[in-house]
């Protein structure tokens, strides 16, 4: 039994240590973790990682290699992972397949144990490794029983899924990729995960992570390789359970498409979560406060070179507010440094890869032709040494400009100016949007709070007053949207777990009826 674990025989209620966020760190000059990051990002250097897939606990490699690029530097190497195809998918099917019954038994407190124990090392030993790579409800759940009346006992067992979970991960979180896999494992699923191949060295440690907690073998199992043989192998098979998914909107619909189209196949009907895209907004009222506002606006929608779904991209700006805060934005703009990451004076590094380069650089040529437009800051973007895009922000003259509607994943702000006495048409813009992932209002008259509160009610999944869109904290912002946001399943949240149980309810009956007439049926 795996180190932690606490032992099945224990006859006890167990109640596992109270899950807690953990402090966010500020790595400020002389700290002891931006020491140890610093260290940890010299030590990787000049590494180049061989990460293998991990099938049924193996590592496998096939010797057909993808290479991970750094982005702020793309002639250097920093890991080469071992591809696989649909043999090694369905090998990896097999595998979770073989892992569930044991994983299934195993009680509550015990599987928890494992992830309490990853928990732990990624606060601590493995954290510096995990940030360089990158750059608990169960419980309760079990908790919840149904009432019951006097002479019975009811019970509600939330059992895990039959099959196995296909878990496709993006680039851009690591916490992300790392849950997405792990939710339904908590819950007693297996899975097969495909990490995005932008994300290989990160992926990596994360598996490493699981499996020094103590993870049984095949219970999770990474498969690496070109993602539509591999998806399409795992979407395919009968015993597929369910598909946890963050990603593109256009690549979710391929899947529910894909499962809806083989619905037949399933020996159950696969449950489908996915949190895709975003248009994540700001909309500010003349009563807000520009300071505030400007930094809200720089940091949501430049940080992480706005390759996060929370960035906000879309902004709404009263007439009577705008020169002021155009002035403060570029002021701000002024200080922001775009580089290498591993330098901590810089604020943005570089867009993940050539194909997310090209679209921001065609977005601004497109921007700069376009005489509704108006670049105000940036406007350019380099990739002789890295996939660099400087911060861009854009007025456009016409709220349904693309710029104002479609997903650009990138460190592009759209600025529509709106008069100030048409408030209300300007909040129903917002709303016509087909994304509603987050979105954030600013002003301190609290009569507006309430007006667009309610005016964009179904706007975003998660809504911010007087704060940026972006920087949900598990167990506090439960973070989902819906429209082509998602199926707002709020990863971080119970509500989340609970998609990954098939709860079966148990009625014991202490004194059962010995006659089948009822006392309706008397004459008298």
């Amino acid at each position: 039994m795996a180190c932690g674990m606490l032992p099945r025989m224990i006859d006890a209620a167990l109640s596992p240590p109270r899950p807690m966020n953990e402090p966010v760190l500020g790595y400020a000059p002389g700290s002891e973790e931006r020491a140890t990051l610093k260290a940890e990002l010299a030590r990787r250097a000049s590494e180049v990682v061989d990460v293998p897939m991990i099938i049924g606990g193996r590592e496998v490699r096939t010797g057909d290699t993808l290479a991970a690029r750094c982005p702020h530097e793309h002639a250097r190497t920093l890991a080469r992972a071992h591809q696989g195809g649909p043999e090694e998918a369905l090998a990896a099917v097999r595998a979770a397949r073989a892992a569930a019954p044991e994983w299934a038994r195993m009680p509550q407190h015990a599987r928890n144990a494992v992830f309490l124990r990853a928990a732990e090392l990624a606060a601590t030993r493995r954290r510096a490794r995990l940030n360089a790579a990158t750059m608990l409800f169960a419980s309760q759940i079990a908790g919840e029983q149904p009432i019951s009346a006097p002479g019975t006992w009811n019970v509600m067992e939330p059992r895990p899924l039959e099959g196995f979970v296909a878990a496709i991960t993006p680039f851009n979180f690591t916490a992300i990729a790392g849950n997405l896999p792990s939710a339904p494992a908590i819950m007693g699923n297996v899975v097969v995960w495909k990490p995005s191949p932008l994300a290989i060295p990160s992926a990596h440690e994360v598996m490493s992570l699981l499996t020094e907690a103590g993870l049984p073998d095949g219970v999770i199992n990474m498969v690496f390789g070109p993602a539509e043989p591999i998806v399409h192998t795992l979407l395919d098979h009968e015993d597929l359970a369910g598909v946890h998914f963050t990603g593109s909107t256009r690549v979710f619909r391929h899947l529910v498409r894909r499962v809806g189209e083989g619905i037949d196949r399933y020996k159950t009907f696969p449950r489908l979560v996915g949190e895709t895209g975003g248009k994540d907004f700001v909309f500010a009222h003349a009563s807000a406060d520009v300071d505030a506002l400007a930094v809200a606006l720089v940091r949501g929608a430049f940080e992480f070179q706005g390759q996060k779904c929370s960035a906000a991209s879309r902004a709404y700006v009263p007439r009577s507010l705008w020169p002021q805060l155009e002035r403060r934005i570029l002021a701000l703009l002024e200080e922001v440094t775009v580089g290498d990451v591993a330098d901590f004076r810089t604020f943005m590094g570089a867009v993940i890869d050539p194909g997310a380069f090209a679209r921001h650089a065609a977005a601004q040529a497109e921007a700069k032709a376009d005489p509704s437009c108006r670049i105000v800051a940036g406007g350019t973007a380099d990739d002789s040494v890295g996939w660099f895009v400087q911060p861009t922000v854009i007025e456009v003259k016409d709220p349904g400009h693309r710029l104002m509607h479609e997903e650009l994943f990138g460190p592009i702000l759209a600025v529509w100016v709106y008069p100030d006495e048409e408030e209300a048409a300007a909040l129903a813009h917002v709303d016509a949007s087909t994304y509603a992932l987050t979105g954030a209002v600013f002003g301190r008259d609290r009569a507006f709070v309430v007006r667009a509160t309610q005016a964009l009610r179904a706007a975003a999944g998660n809504f911010y007053v007087n704060d940026k869109p972006t920087g949900a904290v598990v167990g506090q912002q439960p973070f989902g949207g819906a429209r082509l946001s998602g199926t707002n399943d709020k990863a971080g949240s119970i509500l989340n777990l609970w998609r990954w149980t098939a709860p079966r309810a148990i009625k014991e009956t202490f004194s059962p009826p010995l006659a089948i007439g009822y006392p309706s049926m008397r004459e008298a």
